[in-house]
């Protein structure tokens, strides 16, 4: 089983980090494709941010070699709708994935993530993901992305504090990790809480996994059918579906 994931920021560091995530708790036979996307910001911290993701991504869809699974690492799951448009292959996003993940162990968790704006958007993914009866609350502690590899930048602690917090003023059983580039805290934070730390990466490679065993697909019916031949103009041009997008997904193979 091939699962290919997806950084959909441009910072190769940041994929080095969750790629290695991704193998520490995939099955023996699974192989873990880890890309960095040819286009876009170097990180990826509102809704403009992701919005022009979305172009690398699918890119990465269509054009690099193909998976039986793809797994989105950014925790606003940018453009996750459409990447099921364009493959049968289930795709996962990182924050419905550990959401899903924290409903198992806890009846309640917050979420811990780096800018205010990102809060923002997370509170929107909640309720998109029906996870309002489950989410206690989404935090911010206002660390930059690309401050979370910087030792000097003390994100650690800032992090593992807010998550402290959390448990005693949430009144949280869990804790969700609101940033791909938070993977790699995730047992260093759950040693000193002492309760479930889930980090979105692992879990869309676990559920992948599950998923793709069951023999299962993206459903192409209804809204996540193939997108519809017509003309695209501008800069976009090339990206216009076309009759060959059905046909060409379903004779891709997995080498």
């Amino acid at each position: 089983m091939r699962i290919k994931l997806i950084n959909p920021n441009t910072t190769q560091s940041m994929t080095d980090l969750i790629g290695d995530a991704a193998r520490s708790v995939a099955a023996p036979g699974t192989e873990i494709l880890a890309v960095t996307s040819r286009s876009g910001a170097a990180s990826i911290e509102g809704h403009y941010d992701e919005a022009m993701s979305i172009i690398g991504l699918v890119d990465e869809i269509m054009d690099g070699p193909a998976a039986d699974a793809y797994i989105i690492a950014c925790f606003g799951d940018p453009g996750l709708l459409a990447a099921r448009e364009i493959t049968g292959a289930p795709v996962f996003g990182i924050a419905e994935a550990a959401m899903h993940a924290a409903t198992f162990v806890a009846t309640g968790f917050s979420v811990v993530t780096t800018l205010e704006r990102t809060r923002i958007i997370a509170e929107q993914l909640v309720r998109n993901y029906g996870m309002e009866h489950h989410c206690r609350r989404v935090r911010a502690t206002d660390v930059p992305v690309l401050e979370l590899e910087k030792p000097e930048s003390n994100a650690r602690a800032i992090i593992l504090a807010e998550c402290e917090r959390a448990l005693s003023e949430d009144r949280s059983e869990a804790i969700v990790l609101g940033c791909a580039g938070m993977a790699d805290l995730a047992h260093y934070l759950e040693d000193r809480l002492q309760v479930p730390v889930i980090d979105g990466v692992v879990a869309g490679v676990k559920f992948a996994e599950a998923i793709v065993g069951m023999g299962l697909k993206t459903s192409k019916r209804g809204d996540l059918a193939y997108p519809l031949p017509k003309t695209y103009r501008g800069k976009l041009a090339g990206y216009a579906p076309d009759t060959r997008l059905a046909s060409t997904e379903k004779s891709r193979k997995v080498s």
